[in-house]
């Protein structure tokens, strides 16, 4: 399957255009260049097409499936109101990180998948925005579908950062714990697209 890129400028209509702001106090915010979310939104999708390489920078407790592993992510699809990236472990495809709008803000799941397709018994947790964020950062809040899968995950907040021409940051925390994990992607060294992942 071929990425798919919207011209940013189009994304962002349509994403907040259509339906209304997702913030109403703040009027219309496809109007509203200085929406953060508008602008982390059009970084994310100034990716779409390219593929980088990361390296995990802190791991609390420490992670073994991930040691001596080569981490790639892929923006792969940029639709309006979805942003698809696959996070690959060496030659583990199972994981995709999905970004949507919704009427509140923006939220992040994280599609699991087996080889041969099939759902993972653990997938889709994740959680959306509290307020707007920075240009170049979200924080996402574990809802209660995560909750009730992985109760000791109830309290995770999930970070993806944006530093155009410098990083991409995936992040986790978890509040009341010691649990810590995080990986930076190069953004200044784009490498050669990836196979899809599992079930693509």
């Amino acid at each position: 399957m071929r990425p798919t890129r919207v011209q940013p400028v189009l994304v962002l209509l349509l994403l907040f255009g259509c339906g209304g702001s997702p913030d109403a106090d703040r009027g219309s915010a496809a109007s509203d260049t200085t929406d953060p979310q508008l602008v982390y939104w059009a970084s994310l999708e100034g990716l779409c097409g390219q593929a980088f390489e990361g390296a995990v920078v802190e791991s609390v407790p420490p992670d073994a499936s991930f040691e001596g592993q080569r981490l790639v992510m892929h923006v792969r699809e940029c639709q309006p109101g979805e942003i698809r990236i696959p996070f690959f472990v060496g030659e583990d495809r199972s994981r995709t990180w999905v970004i949507t709008s919704t009427s509140a803000g923006l939220r992040l799941k994280h599609d699991h998948r087996h080889e041969d397709g099939s759902e993972d018994a653990v997938t889709q947790y994740g959680g959306d925005t509290e307020g707007r964020g920075t240009n170049g950062s979200q924080d996402f809040h574990a809802d209660s579908h995560t909750a009730d899968l992985v109760p000791t995950a109830a309290t995770n907040i999930w970070t993806i950062a944006v530093d155009p021409g410098r990083t991409f940051t995936y992040a986790l925390r978890r509040e009341g714990a010691d649990r810590r994990f995080r990986v930076d992607f190069d953004l200044t060294r784009p490498i050669e697209t990836p196979p899809p992942p599992w079930g693509n």
